[in-house]
């Protein structure tokens, strides 16, 4: 509600500004042109943040610092931070000193009290819920070394989704770049967990050669099948960049696109009812943002599970 409200009063006020700031001799004699694209801008990554500011029309931008572009070889490569980079930084920030202070107080409450109470004792049970439910059963024998990585996964992937909730937020997270260098990592994790499980048999997560067949079969399936081997790892990481990209950036659509609605309308005496639709999206995003954080988690364990039980 907080911020389908705070959405709708940025975007009333937005043409107050401009005209504020505009000076009066320089005035266009004709009326202004349709409407500004007031979604785009949000959704999309940028060199500026915006922070309440009371004199300044509820807003205000901040302009990040640029830097020299670095040179590699032929190619230039511009290291400027960016409004996703500082909220990436800033939730990596968050989930390292939740979870560092909620383990160091859990541990010191298992001392003196034999068990954990609280804010420490919530994220222990969610840990432990990711651990015995999500990460074990899928991943499989010895699944203990890949529980840090996908707690990490999902409690990062969760601030960031949450970051874009509140007002003057972001979510990097609908960023393509974003998820695709996650899905990236993942999938690195899912090929070297494969390798050190199956040693040489890891071939034949690429290479398809069924022992089973006569060798005429077996090496017709194998120009047929190993091309689809490849297929489907490429398809794994691009389907998890494209799942949390997509719902992430769906829903600040959707919900940008509800409060325009007042202003396609013209009418105050509606804006009660696109705010009450912008408020039921909200909830829904929040869910969604838990459920995305669950699932991006879910199927890389599922992945990581697949490989090293593939020499089976």
């Amino acid at each position: 509600m907080l911020r389908s409200l705070s959405c709708a009063m940025l975007l009333a006020l937005a043409p107050v500004a401009l005209s504020a700031q505009e000076p009066a001799e320089h005035a266009p004699a004709t009326p202004a042109a349709g409407p500004v694209d007031f979604i785009t801008p949000h959704i999309t990554d940028g060199s500026h943040l915006e922070i309440p500011w009371p004199n300044s029309h509820l807003a205000k931008e901040i302009e990040l610092p640029r830097f020299a572009p670095v040179h590699i070889g032929s190619m230039e490569v511009d290291l400027s931070p960016t409004k996703h980079v500082v909220f990436m930084l800033a939730s990596a920030i968050l989930v390292a000193v939740v979870l560092i202070s909620a383990a160091s107080t859990s541990r010191k409450q298992h001392e003196t009290e034999g068990r954990t109470k609280g804010f420490a004792g919530a994220m222990e049970a969610l840990a432990l819920y990711l651990r015995n439910e999500v990460v074990l059963p899928n991943v499989g024998h010895h699944g203990e070394a890949f529980v840090p990585f996908a707690l990490t996964l999902f409690f990062f992937i969760l601030v960031c989704n949450l970051f874009g909730m509140i007002p003057y937020g972001a979510t990097a997270t609908g960023n393509i770049a974003v998820t695709a260098t996650l899905a990236i990592i993942t999938a690195i994790v899912v090929e070297v967990a494969g390798i050190r499980a199956n040693g040489l048999g890891y071939l034949s997560t690429i290479f398809y050669w069924n022992k089973d067949l006569p060798i005429v079969m077996r090496v017709v399936m194998f120009f047929v099948m190993s091309p689809v081997e490849m297929v489907g790892k490429i398809s794994k990481p691009f389907a998890l960049t494209i799942r949390l990209f997509a719902n992430m950036t769906a829903g600040h659509i959707v919900l940008l696109a509800l409060i325009g609605l007042i202003f396609a309308f013209q009418s105050w005496a509606l804006a009660g009812v696109p705010v009450l639709m912008a408020t039921a999206i909200s909830m829904l995003e929040l869910f969604v943002s838990f459920l995305q954080a669950f699932i991006f988690t879910l199927l890389a364990c599922v992945f990581i599970g697949q490989i090293r039980e593939a020499h089976h």
